[in-house]
């Protein structure tokens, strides 16, 4: 019997974006469901909270098991324990926040993208997320292996994700040691990475921890999932112009047969384009990284 692979879903004080999140959910025949509902951060937060876990609490179309933090661990920490606590119980999981959305059909094509390489170390994880900006130019309708990761509807296996204990910062000298290019895939990881403590954001590390042991990420030819949080209610989100998703198109065909673990050659270069190269390019272009960073930072902090 094939095992089922449960959704992780973090969320906080947005019950009008959760709805939207549980509805997709829904849509995509979402079996099983750990939801980590954070605690308020200020006493104000309180009402919205509780409305968020009685909307999580009202899921009974599939099994939900659910986890009511008493205090607020801030989202970086909030995903950091949770993925840790479900990958100890299953050997993968699909990560969702409470403001992105996808198509019918991603959780399906995630579950078989994780079975197919399910034991092939080579790939450290997949993703319903990308962006034209970034997809490379001989990408039709078959997805593509990228090195740097992503955090936006993300799936994992147990094996990827241990060492996600060490923090960005301690990554890039170890990566620096191996005479890694810590620049690769944007100076604005190298950025975010200096912010991750002090954001409390976790996803630099997951990036960085693909960087150091050379693992993959796997990209479908489209993006299946739209961030809907570009608004005053999200902890860092804010208008990044750049990342704005296009319009969502219907899921892909489940690849007959999946690509080898080849990363596209064209994937690096479209990176440092869009979130800037080495600090020793001209100062304009270091510059616009650093800006790159903080708004990837709300972004991924939301």
């Amino acid at each position: 019997m094939t095992p089922i692979i449960p959704t992780i879903l973090f969320a906080y004080a947005r019950p009008d974006h959760l709805i939207k999140t549980i509805d997709c959910l829904k849509q995509n025949d979402v079996p099983l469901i750990y939801a980590f509902s954070d605690g308020p951060r200020k006493p104000r937060d309180a009402l919205a909270v509780a409305e968020v876990r009685r909307i999580l609490r009202s899921i009974d179309w599939c099994e939900l098991k659910l986890c009511e933090r008493e205090t607020n661990l801030g989202l970086g920490r909030s995903i950091l324990t949770g993925v840790t606590e479900v990958l100890s119980k299953h050997g993968a999981a699909i990560v969702f926040e409470d403001d992105l959305v996808c198509v019918p059909g991603t959780y399906t094509y995630l579950c078989e993208a994780l079975m197919r390489y399910n034991d092939d170390t080579r790939i450290m994880s997949v993703t319903g997320w990308t962006h034209p900006i970034i997809t490379p130019t001989d990408i039709t309708d078959q997805p593509y292996f990228d090195g740097r990761a992503e955090c936006l509807v993300w799936g994992t296996w147990t094996r990827a994700w241990q060492g996600m204990e060490t923090d960005a910062n301690s990554l890039i000298k170890k990566c620096k040691a191996r005479g890694i290019d810590v620049y690769e895939y944007g100076a604005d990881l190298y950025d975010m990475a200096k912010m991750e403590l002090r954001r409390n954001i976790w996803a630099v590390r997951f990036l960085y921890w693909h960087i150091l042991n050379s693992g993959l990420c796997l990209r479908p030819p489209w993006s299946m999932v739209k961030h809907i949080g570009w608004d005053t209610k999200g902890t860092n989100a804010k208008k990044a112009r750049i990342w704005l998703d296009p319009p969502l198109k219907p899921c892909p065909l489940i690849p007959l047969p999946w690509p080898e673990p080849v990363e596209d050659p064209e994937c690096g270069v479209l990176w440092r384009k869009a979130c800037g190269a080495r600090p020793n390019t001209p100062r304009r272009i270091y510059r616009f990284s650093r800006r790159t960073a903080s708004e990837i930072v709300r972004l991924l902090g939301s």
